[in-house]
């Protein structure tokens, strides 16, 4: 059991009048969570559902708060896991929120965006706290089991990747087979069932055309080509592999339009595992010529869980210019609050100058394996 950053957060906010939705990639451990977050609540105050179940998606189609009362009247908790999949679960939430209020806690986890929030916008305006659950932070390692032990895991977390359940296996063979599993069963499921995809092929090569070009800007025109589909099918993939938290993206960040890039974007995992299998390569990092990418994808994932579970507000974008200088990370608020470059060791390095020149109240900071800890445990200024 890891501590979770998030979860302070979440308490803080139960029998508030809104629905809690806690959303994030399947296996990542949002049902242990919420179990946490119940686990000293009387059983017969709490009543769960999964909307993977055909029965349990029948059980919730309620229409008035007459129903709802004939279903719920005695809980206390009302838990729904994979909500994305209850149809009409926009309205059904709303249904549970206007009648119980504060008097009641709906609890929604979603391992993707496709359908839950598209579904609930408009029902649960003003209405719903959304938190995202990543795979394990370093800082949660760090809770749990102390800094020491969590630095002797760095390798392992770039060539395994950081679920939960591949964490607690002590050998390379069982992290490997989970990753096959979650790749070949689980990672392209909901995708799958929501979307009109032609062909799940596709799909595949460009998700390991991606993996090989992590950290690099991406050509949406080139991956066109190179699949032999139209750009428009190749945006809306990499849109589907986002709300499905496969991967994320970051956009340049710009103030002198005539300098700096304006289009293009870098691709991320949300796990370097997932990444890894996709490869089909756990090569230790001696042997690997990508641990520049994979550390630099590490560290900004990294600082997405900070940015995310301690609520900074912040978002992440990188820099380059037209005569192809670059920084690779900011962080952005009302301004500039943080920017890196990455580097896996330890080397002299010096800020472009053009960027020294737009911005030269702002320090860029060496993030490499021997100080990154300091960056990645939150602590409040």
């Amino acid at each position: 059991m890891f501590n979770r950053s998030i979860l302070k957060n979440i308490q803080e906010h139960l029998f508030r009048g809104d629905v809690i939705m806690l959303i994030g990639p399947r296996q990542v451990g949002k049902t242990t969570l919420v179990e946490t977050l119940v686990s000293e609540v009387s059983t017969s105050e709490v009543i769960r559902f999964n909307g993977d179940y055909p029965a349990d998606r029948r059980y919730l189609q309620i229409d008035s708060s007459t129903q709802a009362d004939l279903i719920f009247s005695s809980y206390r908790y009302i838990i729904i896991d994979e909500a994305q999949k209850v149809p009409d679960i926009g309205n059904i939430l709303k249904i549970l929120a206007d009648r119980y209020k504060s008097t009641k806690q709906v609890i929604v986890t979603g391992s993707s965006t496709l359908g839950l929030l598209d579904q609930t916008s408009e029902p649960l305006t003003g209405r719903k706290q959304v938190y995202n659950l990543y795979p394990i932070a370093f800082e949660e390692i760090v809770s749990t089991f102390g800094i020491r032990d969590a630095e002797t895991l760095l390798e392992s977390v770039l060539t395994y990747g950081s679920y939960p359940q591949v964490l607690s296996f002590p050998d390379a063979e069982s992290k490997i087979r989970k990753l096959q599993d979650l790749v070949s069963g689980q990672l392209y499921r909901d995708i799958l069932e929501f979307q009109e995809i032609k062909n799940p092929d596709v799909l595949s090569k460009l998700l390991e055309m991606l993996a090989l070009q992590i950290g690099s800007e991406i050509s949406y025109h080139s991956l066109a080509r190179e699949l032999g589909i139209s750009q428009q099918t190749v945006e809306k993939y990499i849109d589907l592999l986002e709300k499905s938290f496969v991967i994320f993206r970051l956009r340049p960040y710009m103030t002198n339009k005539k300098k700096e890039i304006t289009k293009m974007k870098k691709i991320y995992f949300f796990d370097l595992g997932i990444r890894n299998a996709l490869l089909r390569n756990f090569n230790p990092l001696s042997l690997r010529s990508d641990t520049g990418a994979l550390w630099e994808n590490y560290f900004i994932l990294e600082r997405r869980k900070i940015i995310s579970y301690h609520e900074l507000g912040f978002e992440q974008r990188f820099w380059r210019t037209k005569a192809q200088e670059e920084v690779d990370y900011l962080e952005v608020g009302a301004k500039i609050e943080n920017v890196f470059e990455c580097r896996w060791k330890d080397q002299k390095y010096r800020a472009p100058k053009a960027f020294t020149g737009e911005y030269p109240d702002t320090e860029v900071q060496l993030v490499h394996s021997g100080n990154y800890k300091n960056f990645l445990v939150f602590t409040k200024k």
